[in-house]
């Protein structure tokens, strides 16, 4: 097939559509996920132009949306696919992280997720016809969407060959990212921060591991070992593999505190500046944290071994914890609670005392500034 002038200057649509239809059967398979909400998608409009879609429940809602991007995770996902000898794309595992980097986020303001659209945007169109990663991808984000609740009725994939272009050995890797809308119903449910307050108590959930935050540290130093990604990790695991697990949902256990009307002062994801981010509010208060969890391997790994600084595995890292809850003390016991009863490992770590804005972190015996500083 001679290839037109179109193609030759990146944008195939010969390589584009196979992939698009993909997606198009993956959303197929979403729509009815939302209607445990009360949110209902128009099956008769599913395609990448946009979706359709209406809440028919009988409470005062609010809407909620999130826009947020993968980052350079996926860039690892290619060098393994490249370079393991296994054969696996890893793509399943970055439509997870993709997906839930938002779908996270929105939980902040007590939303549930109910649609995803997503954008997988390459340097060249050629990323595309690679069908046994599309499909990687696609099933991914259909495993996502039920695990929490939401539908993928539209999304865009473009070819940016002027934008972006992949760090070598990698040819052409994309920029992952989504929207996710949630509801709030009834709309009492809106968590703002704005009643965190001396004398709440910090708890922490559990990450599965990195999630997407710091990932560019994570290559650099990687780059820099004899194995690279497939250096061998005390666990057994290589480096990349330990790197690649997919993000932790925490949609039903905050649906679930939420179910159960505990009182919820704020609601934080454990990402960007790492353990320091604990102090984003902008008050002057301090945050005394005097329990933590054990540290995932990959951490301990990049600190004892590679020797990154401590306060930089603190400010890069989430060192463990994916989520925190702000919540006053007698709602302890309870969230505690319901966290074990949905299968998730939570702990109360410590308290919002008055004083400068900053983390104290006791087991480590360092304090951390607040986020950008």
């Amino acid at each position: 097939m001679v290839k037109s002038e179109y193609a030759k200057a990146g944008v195939d649509y010969t390589e584009l559509e196979p992939f698009k239809e993909i997606m198009i059967e993956a959303g197929k398979k979403t729509v009815a996920f939302p209607n445990r909400r009360g949110v209902y998608i128009n099956s008769d409009v599913l395609h990448s132009h946009g979706g359709i879609f209406e809440y028919r429940g009988d409470q005062p809602h609010l809407w909620c949306s999130t826009q947020e991007g993968l980052g350079n995770k996926n860039w690892i996902a290619e060098w393994m696919y490249l370079y393991d000898g296994t054969g696996r794309t890893y793509y399943q595992n970055m439509a997870i992280d993709t997906a839930l980097m938002a779908a996270n986020d929105c939980l902040a303001q007590g939303a549930m997720p109910v649609v995803f659209t997503d954008e997988v945007a390459v340097g060249d169109s050629s990323w595309y016809a690679d069908k046994k990663r599309s499909q990687d991808l696609a099933d991914g984000f259909v495993s996502i969407c039920q695990e929490v609740g939401m539908a993928l009725p539209a999304g865009e994939s473009p070819a940016l060959k002027y934008l972006i272009k992949s760090e070598l050995p990698i040819k052409s890797a994309p920029s992952l990212s989504g929207c996710v809308t949630g509801i709030i119903a009834p709309k009492n449910r809106l968590i703002t921060g704005k009643e965190l307050q001396v004398g709440d108590h910090i708890i922490g959930v559990t990450s599965s591991g990195i999630h997407a935050n710091g990932i560019s540290l994570i290559i650099k130093k990687a780059l820099e070992l004899p194995e690279k990604f497939l250096t061998k990790l005390p666990n057994g695991q290589t480096l990349g593999a330990e790197a690649l697990i997919p993000t932790r949902s925490y949609v039903s256990l905050i649906e679930a505190l939420l179910n159960a009307e505990v009182k919820i002062h704020a609601l934080l994801p454990g990402t960007g500046d790492g353990v320091g981010k604990i102090a984003f509010d902008k008050r002057s208060l301090t945050y005394r944290i005097h329990s933590w969890v054990q540290v995932p391997e990959l951490f301990k790994f990049y600190r004892e071994v590679i020797g990154i600084p401590l306060l930089d595995c603190l400010k890069t890292f989430n060192w463990g914890i994916g989520y925190y809850i702000f919540a006053p003390a007698f709602q302890v016991a309870t969230i505690l609670e319901i966290g074990k009863q949905n299968h998730y490992e939570l702990l109360d770590l410590g308290l919002v005392e008055s004083g400068d804005r900053q983390v104290i972190f006791e087991p480590e015996k360092i304090i951390l500034p607040p986020p950008g500083q």
